[in-house]
């Protein structure tokens, strides 16, 4: 029993996953085992393992026979111990007793915590709403109000029911539902969502669908049907648990029957007991797991691996997982005689440079990267809520902003500049205009990551088809995915489009693996085979909804998880067979009466230590680079 429990203590420390956990109950059944080997006590110290970890199994087989006839590979485990006892072989008893309840152990370990991912939904609820009744503001929870009612939003408050703008400007972050990078313009007529941020202009709004139909508590239904819905893999010895007790009793009958030694009998109980089979499984997944936290993987869900190896399709969202999520200033033209690119440039950073909007600011830090130096301070600045900014700059009156802000003071726009192909990129443009006439424009873009072109085509070299899966804009998506050579694109989708779409894919029978790092990727991440978030850069939600978190948002290592979780199969169906063979050559050598009880349970000892030290091979392993 020492033996076992240093062997089992050895391979936690290897594995250094969990192992607070693991190794205070190893440690707990090593300091007995000390005291039994220190301590002359009365009684036979394999009792103290029997009666510990050997009733609960027994326990646990007979309700799961009486209530639903359930047969696992606890029910063998039960009639071997019961036979040792029977005919007075202690030791063997308690031998295989303690090496099941270490396999239970360790596929414990790796069940993940409790998630709360649900609950941050729901904090993220707007609590309160402002109403508007003859001509006074009232402000009332949220839940009370009704369809049709008049609401007023100001900045940075969240909009608190689904709704249409009746009156007033702003740009509004919907990155929780959509997941787009940049805060969207709204004016009178369009549409806002509960849940999303009214980041600069107030506005008033009718409310159009309020509780339970509204936007926000439909994301929280979504992420709670997508979970219910995922299937757990039951663990391959619970499997095939019915035909290891059929041939494992009918082999003890025969012997029996033919040879008249019970011991023999008992010895094929003893020695067919899944002990090997049971620690296949656990011991290779918690190696990977090891192996997958060194490059930067939480993986939050003990099978979540397994899942992976059979994946065959990869939908990524765009914004902060291919791409870097933000604005970077990628052209600037200038159209006004006299005035070169640079100068255009510091007069747009120049008004920029008090602004609050994310394109502002990128267009400030831009000019900073690229010139070293703050842009000039602008005086007499004006910000314009879903238009633009007004400033003067160096003596000059300087408009930055979007077509309506240049129309609304009288300067036209080029055709030409409004149909930059640019545009057909999927760039956002930021129109100039300089005492009175039309300057030139900025372009900025959301930026890919380095590595993601690099990653796109060694999954696909592996065999899996990725997919953008985005609720950015179409432009903007097909321009990415023709960047990194994607080939399959569904943009604009909303959260539920996003379900949607793993679902028919799991109907036509391919397993799904999603990439995401948003909010609104949550319901898509639950419903997936396995989901992956970006921890870094990702929402809490987005992780918590996931079964692995990208801890550092290193996206190169997205080949080694899927080749890891490969190699982990490999590893796995290895000690499957390696057990079977030895447990079937175990049999034969009892049925001539080579092995006996105690001698059967030493030879599981060995094979089980077999089947960690290859597990543990895991640890240490690499993709090769192609």
């Amino acid at each position: 029993m020492k033996t076992l429990v240093q062997k089992a203590e050895a391979f936690l420390e290897w594995g250094g996953i969990q192992k607070e956990i693991a190794l205070l109950a190893v440690s707990g059944a090593a300091l007995v085992a000390s005291i039994f080997d220190l301590l002359p006590l009365p009684f036979d110290a394999a009792w103290v393992a029997i009666v510990l970890c050997g009733v609960p199994i027994v326990l646990e087989a007979l309700i799961g026979l009486i209530t639903a006839f359930d047969i696992k590979a606890d029910v063998l485990v039960s009639l071997a111990l019961i036979a040792s006892v029977l005919i007075g072989e202690d030791f063997a008893a308690g031998e295989v007793a303690f090496i099941m309840q270490l396999g239970a152990l360790l596929e414990d370990v790796t069940v993940a915590r409790a998630r709360a991912g649900i609950e941050k939904l729901v904090r993220l609820t707007p609590q309160t709403a402002r109403v508007v009744r003859d001509g006074g503001e009232t402000i009332v929870p949220a839940e009370q109000v009704r369809v049709g009612d008049r609401l007023r939003v100001l900045p940075g408050e969240s909009i608190p029911v689904d709704g249409v703008i009746l009156s007033g400007q702003t740009s509004v972050n919907q990155a929780v539902m959509t997941g787009e990078s940049l805060p969207v313009d709204k004016a009178a007529g369009d549409e806002v969502s509960s849940g999303t941020v009214n980041q600069y202009g107030a506005f008033e709004m009718r409310a159009t669908k309020v509780g339970e139909d509204s936007s926000i508590q439909r994301m929280i239904r979504l992420v709670q049907s997508a979970d219910a819905g995922k299937a757990r893999i039951v663990g391959l010895a619970d499997r095939w648990a019915t035909w290891i007790v059929v041939i494992a009793l009918t082999a003890a009958a025969l012997t029996w029957l033919v040879t008249g030694e019970i011991i023999r009998a008992v010895t094929i109980l003893v020695v067919f007991c899944p002990c090997a089979l049971v620690l296949a499984t656990p011991t290779a997944i918690m190696a990977a797991i090891g192996n997958a936290t060194r490059h930067g993987f939480l993986v939050r869900e003990g099978d979540a691996l397994e899942r992976l190896a059979a994946v065959r399709k990869i939908a990524f969202d765009k914004t902060g997982t291919l791409t870097w999520g933000t604005p970077r200033v990628v052209a600037v033209a200038s159209a006004l005689p006299g005035l070169d690119r640079s100068g255009l440039y510091a007069l747009a950073a120049g008004a920029e440079r008090l602004s609050e909007h994310p394109l502002g600011k990128a267009v400030a830090a831009g000019y900073r990267e690229e010139t070293g130096c703050e842009a000039a301070q602008a005086t007499a600045f004006d910000m314009l809520p879903g238009r633009g900014v007004s400033a003067a700059v160096d003596g000059r009156r300087v408009l930055a902003g979007n077509p309506q802000l240049l129309a609304e003071n009288g300067v036209a726009i080029p055709a030409d500049a409004q149909r930059q192909k640019l545009l057909e990129e999927g760039c956002t443009m930021i129109y100039v205009a300089v005492d009175g006439a039309f300057a030139g424009y900025l372009a900025l873009s959301d930026t890919l990551r380095a590595e993601s072109a690099a990653t796109i085509a060694a999954l696909e070299a592996a065999g899996v088809r990725p997919v953008l899966l985005t609720g950015d804009h179409e432009r903007a998506a097909d321009a990415i995915a023709a960047r990194l050579g994607i080939r399959e694109v569904r943009a604009g989708c909303r959260p539920e489009e996003k379900l949607e779409a793993i679902d028919g894919w799991q109907r036509d029978g391919m397993r799904v693996c999603m990439i995401g790092d948003g909010i609104n990727d949550a319901p898509a991440l639950k419903k997936a085979d396995v989901g992956i978030a970006m921890g870094g850069v990702g929402s809490d939600i987005a992780v918590e909804a996931a079964d692995i978190a990208l801890v550092d948002d290193e996206v190169k290592e997205l080949p080694h998880l899927m080749a890891l979780s490969r190699r982990m199969m490999t590893t796995i169906r290895m000690n499957l067979t390696f057990s079977m063979g030895l447990n079937f050559l175990a049999i034969f050598l009892a049925m001539a009466g080579t092995l006996n009880p105690v001698v059967g349970a030493l030879v599981h000892n060995a094979g089980s230590v077999a089947v960690i030290l290859n597990s543990a091979v895991l640890l240490k392993w690499r993709r090769r680079q192609g």
